[in-house]
């Protein structure tokens, strides 16, 4: 079977994702919000999706990278009359002391040898593809109206070349500035360069502040840049990916909406964004979850996850009009697993929020309702600590009482005895006491002696990849035989000679997985080194790196087989995993720069 990655790259500011194919198409784009309908769409339907792209006439080939540590990419294409190339970029650089993020795509095009001869295509999409843009032309800009919004290109090259995409000869620099809104009032040229040559500079210095160990680093920059555009400023939200109905696997019919913030990854986020010393990204995402815990006082759970500005209803709608990545539907808009009883969530807040109350950045003192939202999550806990669920993996018609459920439940009481203990409310401590015992006695229910090992639920013989969070979370100590022992039986299991891991290999609502999810390869790396095997985790650390794209972007799915890449792309949480695991090695190695 022929190997697949995906063949674009990610531009971003923090308030918009594009993905940019090598052909130099603008395969994905939503505006004005990463959950908001897409203007260009290729990716999920060739037809219907629009085009934005600057291709020459005849054949040719590219090559695609990024400027070193930064998030401006280039595509350079090479054809029978020349070579020239594309730089595309999201601006994003300090200005009058705020962050400046507009919605302005920016796309320079350089000749680089010869004059060749190329074609500029802008055709954006609205209602989900199923209708055109009107267009308006001005003296250097064409406007596209009739869609509930505006937009406006504006460009160097003649509108008469764009307004009908015709090939022309590039023998100097052009620009196409794609702005949400009504016309630029300043000078093209000037304004483009300066807002590339910022833009480079703000990337640089956030990786310059960035602290990054010493092992595999390129990857963690990389990783790194790609996480932090998948923060929506505004309100802090970390999405999980920014693409919607990508296939777990050509055929599989498990194809989500992913551009959305699920609370059950709120921890292993916040603590790639703490080991590389991103202090400010950690504070707004700490915000988003907090303004969810206030604003969710009432109501009896938290949902699996928001949208990025915290709305809950996340309806989910299929797109029947197109076809999918390859022709693989469904295409899915919102997420039904927003519906869905998780029971780990609880915890996953409590132990994304102790920081708060740990870490001396942060002033724990001036907060003067966390005995009353301490006490909140931790009922949220007592109310469903014995209640079946739909796990980690959002089983739509399994429910059990999982393991992984219990652990975070017992980690989440955990962070709260300490904060209950760091504000003196004995009565808090008591109660997080107490819900850690009962979150422990499930735990053990999924014991088995035997093959020992902890199942992935109290009364299932099956195996999960999330319970290697039992030895991450210091439920079981890692130098202990138990944990040791927990950890060979998962790897005998659900481990791949590649190195890749399956979540599980039993039967769900959609029968058998076929792919491995490449963040339970890392977390299994993470294990490997929490007890002791610090060369199998190099080396397995090693194996996963191939399982990249050309720009050291990881997807969410691996095939066994063929190491295709499938699944939401690229999937931030592959890259925290990443992170993590080159951090946990890292520190037992005992290299904490760059030697």
């Amino acid at each position: 079977m022929e190997k697949h990655t995906y063949s674009t790259g990610i531009i971003g500011n923090c308030a918009f994702l594009a993905h940019v194919n090598t052909n130099t198409n603008i395969e994905w784009m939503c505006w004005p919000r990463f959950d908001s309908q897409f203007i260009f769409g290729g990716l999920l339907d060739d037809r219907k999706g629009g085009e934005f792209s600057i291709k020459p006439l005849g054949e040719f080939t590219s090559k695609q990278y990024y400027l070193e540590n930064t998030n401006v990419l280039r595509t350079e294409i090479t054809c029978a009359n020349g070579k020239y190339r594309v730089t595309d970029f999201a601006p994003r650089f300090l200005k009058n002391g705020r962050y400046y993020k507009p919605l302005i795509l920016i796309r320079k095009i350089e000749v680089l040898e010869g004059n060749p001869r190329i074609s500029v295509k802008c055709e954006p999409v609205c209602d989900y593809g199923q209708n055109k843009w009107d267009r308006q032309f001005g003296s250097d800009s064409i406007e596209f109206t009739g869609c509930d919004e505006r937009m406006t290109l504006t460009s160097n090259i003649p509108l008469s070349y764009l307004e009908d995409a015709s090939f022309f000869s590039l023998n100097e620099t052009k620009y196409l500035l794609l702005n949400y809104g009504s016309e630029l009032d300043k000078s093209l040229t000037s304004m483009a360069e300066e807002y590339l040559r910022e833009t480079i500079d703000y990337w640089r210095l956030w990786i310059k502040h960035s602290t990054i160990a010493g092992f595999y680093q390129p990857y963690v920059v990389r990783s790194a840049l790609a996480l932090k555009i998948h923060q929506y400023e505004d309100t802090g939200a970390i999405i999980a990916a920014s693409t919607s109905s990508l296939p777990e696997f050509p055929g599989s019919g498990r194809n989500w909406d992913y551009r959305y913030c699920w609370l059950r990854d709120t921890y292993y986020v916040l603590t790639s964004l703490n080991h590389i010393g991103h202090f400010e990204e950690m504070e707004r995402y700490f915000g988003y979850v907090t303004d969810i815990s206030f604003g969710d006082k009432e109501h009896f759970r938290y949902q699996p996850l928001y949208s990025i500005t915290g709305k809950k209803d996340l309806t989910e709608t299929i797109m029947e009009h197109l076809s999918g990545y390859m022709g693989n539907g469904p295409v899915r808009i919102g997420n039904q697993a927003s519906e869905h009883i998780q029971n780990d969530i609880y915890g996953q807040v409590l132990i994304s929020l102790l920081p708060l109350y740990t870490d001396h950045r942060f002033i724990f003192s001036e907060r003067k309702d966390s005995d009353k939202w301490i006490a909140s999550i931790l009922g949220k806990i007592e109310r469903t600590i014995d209640e079946k669920d739909a796990g980690i993996w959002e089983f739509r018609n399994i429910a059990h009482i999982h393991c992984y459920s219990n652990l975070f439940q017992w980690a989440g009481c955990c962070a709260a005895e300490k904060i209950a203990l760091t504000i003196n409310n004995d009565e808090l401590v008591e109660k997080a006491r107490e819900l850690k015992a009962r979150a422990a006695a499930h735990i053990e229910a999924c014991y088995d002696p035997e093959r020992k090992v902890y199942t992935h639920a109290v009364g299932s013989p099956h195996l999960d990849a999330s319970t290697l969070q039992l030895i991450m979370m210091n439920y079981l100590d890692p130098a202990s035989q138990k944990a040791k022992d927990h950890l060979i039986a998962l790897e005998k299991e659900l481990k791949t000679e590649g190195g890749l891991f399956y979540r599980y290999i039993h039967t769900d609502d959609f029968g058998k997985p076929k792919t491995t999810f490449l963040i339970c390869a890392f977390w299994y790396v993470e294990a490997l080194a929490c007890v002791g095997r610090l060369d199998d985790a190099t080396r397995e650390f090693e194996k996963l790196l191939k399982y990249c794209n050309h720009l050291l972007l990881f997807s969410e799915d691996v095939d066994e087989e063929s190491g295709s890449q499938w699944g939401n792309f690229p999937q931030a949480y592959s890259h925290v995993g990443l992170m993590n695991a080159a951090y946990r090695i890292a520190m037992k190695l005992d290299r904490p720069i760059f030697l």
